[in-house]
């Protein structure tokens, strides 16, 4: 009797992660989609900046640091980074994240030196942000994206 309890503890405690899984599998789609969708025009309605700002520096930032804890993001991720290659030239790409790269280095510098403020980000805080920042450069700068 009590195998036949450990395993239904068991089967309902795979059950319930397979639903997890397909839970965040469905929402990093829909989210996805979202953001695919509002692309569109954003690059004609607010200029090539604000454009990269939002889908590089907020949705695929975003996006990148959920897939390091999330299979479904991360399965989803080359898409997302081949969506922003297509609406992006590679020039514009390189320069961008060359500005964006510039900014984030003047406010870390910031961060390092005002360490008596207890609301600024923490060394750790500002070295795992520059290292989703370089992910994300990789794959948006590299020649050609696979899939493993």
């Amino acid at each position: 009797m009590v195998e036949i309890e450990r395993v239904a503890g068991i089967k309902n405690i795979v059950e319930a992660d397979k639903m997890r899984a397909d839970y965040e599998c469905t929402q990093s789609a829909k989210y996805l989609d979202r953001t695919v969708r509002s692309r569109s025009n954003i690059k004609a309605r607010f200029g090539l900046t604000a454009a990269f700002d939002y889908l590089v520096g907020e949705k695929l930032m975003s996006f990148a640091s959920a897939a390091s804890g999330h299979p479904d993001f991360a399965r989803e991720l080359p898409r997302f980074v081949s969506e922003v290659r297509r609406m992006f030239t590679p020039d514009e790409i390189g320069a961008q994240l060359a500005r964006i790269e510039r900014s984030q280095y003047e406010r870390n510098l910031d961060v390092l030196e005002e360490q008596d403020d207890l609301l600024r980000e923490g060394p750790a805080a500002v070295a795992e942000c520059v290292q989703q920042f370089m992910l994300v450069k990789e794959l948006l700068t590299a020649p050609m994206l696979g899939t493993s």
